[in-house]
């Protein structure tokens, strides 16, 4: 996993209740679990590795606007506004810069796809400005190409993966939230229909709320009550440089490669676009809701099929009952293979983009699981057959930069309060087939 991950203390004991239990010590869990606790509520933590082990510690730290769906864009407005407040507020230092964000193309087809985002956004008032080939090249300093264009968004930025999650749960164990890591929770327990508690491998902690926020396991922590996620997952390969000179100053994006800087004086550096599937049966159950998806994209991905797949880890149909060892306790973390060539191939692109960045150094690669939803929009919702379950989660690749905001709007639905964006965007019963929370023996 990518090193430097910032360290927090556990808990010591466990509760035997709380007012609620966040599943999953992600960038969303720990977001939502700061935004309860400055509610007031009596908050539990449960994540069956480390804070931000997965996801949340490995993606490109982008907190961007740019290019979002537009059901995203109010939700991605609240979360710049939190990130620029959280430093402060927290007293942690969560790694954010606003140093906007730059998308530079030698293809007229991305210029027009550009404006007509452009025209939409700006009916919320975001500020992205399209750029002609000079003023793209003005914006890349030391660049080889000759741009046909680009697009600057002044009031993107970028945080650190590493200091983030971590950061938030801090500042929330200060407030009194508790934190239990290698500790995974089995189960739901479930009462005349509605949640009651969660079965933890340590033990039970009663509980009418349960915000699900478990990234790439949460359609299979589901399926275990018989409630139907469509999500797949996606791997995406990354890599950390060396301190180098700081000829990109903030998140740069081409067709070749993107980047960004890092409080270190290193980049950030990943193949655009680039991802490897390695499917399961839970791939198999979802294929016909995600072949859309998959069409379009199929040109920047990767097959990969491992016999591992089917019976281990969040793309099995495993089954474990309640008192027994389930599937998150046998794999804490998921650390998948970084794909061959993208370390090579990502250096090559931006040496040969910017000569002034040849034979930079790596400190380190790694690769990551990406939670996606078949609409490439999360889930941020209760789930009305089960009441007291809220899903957060099938994020797509947009849940660091949005996390803040996705944090307060699942808080927002855990205690009642008026949202701070229309929530109906990211209901689950867009894709709900039926649920069966009384099958405590499914898979």
């Amino acid at each position: 996993m990518p090193a430097h991950l910032r360290f927090v203390q556990d808990s010591v004991h466990l509760p035997d209740s709380a007012d609620v239990v966040i599943i999953g010590g992600g960038i969303v869990g720990a977001a939502c679990c700061w935004e309860l606790t400055r509610k007031g509520y009596r908050v539990v933590v449960v994540e069956k590795g480390c804070v931000a082990a997965e996801q949340s510690g490995r993606n490109w730290g982008w907190c961007r606007q740019q290019n979002r769906d537009e059901r995203e864009l109010p939700l991605i407005i609240h979360a710049l506004q939190r990130w620029r407040e959280l430093n402060e507020e927290t007293g942690e230092e969560l790694g954010f810069r606003a140093s906007g964000l730059v998308y530079a193309t030698r293809n007229e087809q991305d210029i027009r796809r550009w404006e007509s985002w452009n025209e939409m956004a700006s009916q919320y008032g975001i500020r992205s400005q399209i750029l002609n080939g000079t003023q793209a090249k003005l914006l890349t300093p030391g660049s080889t190409s000759d741009w046909r264009g680009g697009v600057h968004s002044p009031d993107d930025g970028h945080a650190d993966p590493s200091l983030a999650a971590p950061g938030l749960m801090r500042a929330a164990i200060r407030r009194g939230a508790l934190l239990f890591q290698r500790c995974a929770v089995r189960g739901l327990d479930i009462s005349s229909g509605k949640v009651s508690g969660v079965i933890t491998e340590r033990g039970l902690i009663k509980t009418q709320q349960v915000v699900c926020a478990a990234g790439a396991w949460s359609s299979l922590f589901c399926r275990r009550h018989g409630i139907d996620l469509p999500a797949g997952n996606v791997i995406g390969s990354a890599l950390r440089t060396h301190p180098a000179d700081a000829i990109i100053r903030g998140p740069f994006y081409t067709d070749a490669f993107s980047c960004k800087p890092r409080l270190d004086g290193g980049y950030t550096l990943a193949l655009s676009g680039a991802g490897r599937l390695e499917p399961g049966l839970q791939s198999l159950l979802y294929a016909r809701q995600f072949y859309p998806l998959y069409k379009a994209r199929r040109m920047n991905l990767s097959l990969k099929l491992r016999a591992a797949s089917f019976y281990q880890g969040p793309e099995s149909l495993a089954r474990w009952s309640m008192d027994a060892v389930s599937p998150f306790e046998k794999m804490r973390v998921l650390d998948p293979a970084v794909s061959a060539g993208v370390v090579d191939a990502a250096l090559a692109a931006i040496g040969n983009e910017f000569p002034a960045l040849k034979g930079l150094r790596v400190s380190q690669s790694w690769a990551g699981v990406i939670d996606c939803m078949p609409d490439d929009v999360p889930v941020i919702s209760p789930v009305p057959q089960l009441p007291g379950l809220i899903l957060s989660t099938g994020y797509s690749g947009h849940g660091f930069g949005i996390g803040p905001g996705a944090g307060r709007l699942t808080a927002d639905l855990v205690t009642g309060d008026p949202p701070i964006v229309d929530p109906a965007p990211f209901s689950y019963s867009r894709f709900a087939r039926g649920t069966r929370p009384d099958a405590p023996g499914m898979m």
